[in-house]
């Protein structure tokens, strides 16, 4: 299900938990809506914001930490690339084959990972064109220790970019717990039936609280989009890998 449409049902259970203590405002009897009563819901509704904050606090950090450590590896990956191109230089002609490759692949990536136009998902996968960089550097023969320590040079840059792309792949689940988000839902669903029941059920009320509701669900889309950065509004930039092109071949 699409960040977007998680929002809207957030926002839907929200403010409609605020139309619930409106309604259950008007069919209560009066004693029950006593100086008291509205006291006692305004701790119980403190308790659970209070909780609710604990949640959403936790869940923004979990997200915007997921975001963090995707973005620099993708960084690390983007200057690896570039110091395993150099490293291929430095040992000779004889790896042009290999550093064609290398740049066909990083090509291939950026389309992968950065579909143009939204048109699909991000595919984090390496492909087989990828993997054979690493085939073609081991096929090399070298002729003196230079290149023998350039040879396992590269091997090594190899190996670690594909941990690193399949780093990405095993981290693209999301680190988003589910029931953590559900539970802060209904949490936030009681706290809104709350705000219902105490307050007066006029037109400015009413309009806060649905800006109220707005907020809140904006605040989950942002935490989902944070926790999906090759995907949506708030994604990963292809910069780093596109700008490694200006660098290869040279």
């Amino acid at each position: 299900m699409s960040t977007m449409a998680i929002s809207w049902i957030v926002f839907a259970c929200v403010f409609g938990g605020a139309l619930l203590g409106m309604c259950l405002r008007a069919a209560l009897p009066d004693h029950h809506l006593s100086t008291d009563s509205k006291d006692f819901v305004k701790l119980a509704v403190g308790l659970v914001g209070t909780m609710a904050a604990l949640v959403l606090g936790l869940l923004i950090a979990s997200a915007k930490s997921s975001y963090d450590t995707q973005g620099s590896e993708h960084t690390q990956m983007s200057a690896k690339v570039i110091l395993l191109d150099r490293t291929m230089a430095h040992y000779g002609p004889e790896t042009k084959e290999a550093r064609d490759l290398l740049r066909r692949s990083v090509v291939h990536a950026i389309d992968r990972m950065w579909p143009k136009d939204g048109s699909g998902p991000a595919q984090l996968e390496p492909t087989a064109e990828s993997e054979s960089v690493y085939d073609k550097i081991q096929t090399l023969s070298p002729r003196n220790e230079a290149q023998r320590s350039l040879q396992a040079q590269a091997l090594r840059i190899s190996a670690d970019l594909q941990q690193t792309r399949w780093l990405l792949v095993e981290q693209q689940g999301g680190s988003i717990p589910m029931p953590f988000l559900v539970l802060l839902v209904f949490w936030l669903t009681i706290i809104f039936v709350g705000f219902g029941l105490i307050a007066p059920p006029h037109a400015t009320v009413i309009a806060i609280l649905f800006v109220c509701a707005l907020s809140v669900s904006g605040a989950i889309f942002l935490i989902l989009e944070l926790d999906r950065p090759f995907e949506g509004l708030i994604q990963i930039s292809s910069t780093h890998l596109s700008n490694v092109l200006a660098y290869l071949g040279k």
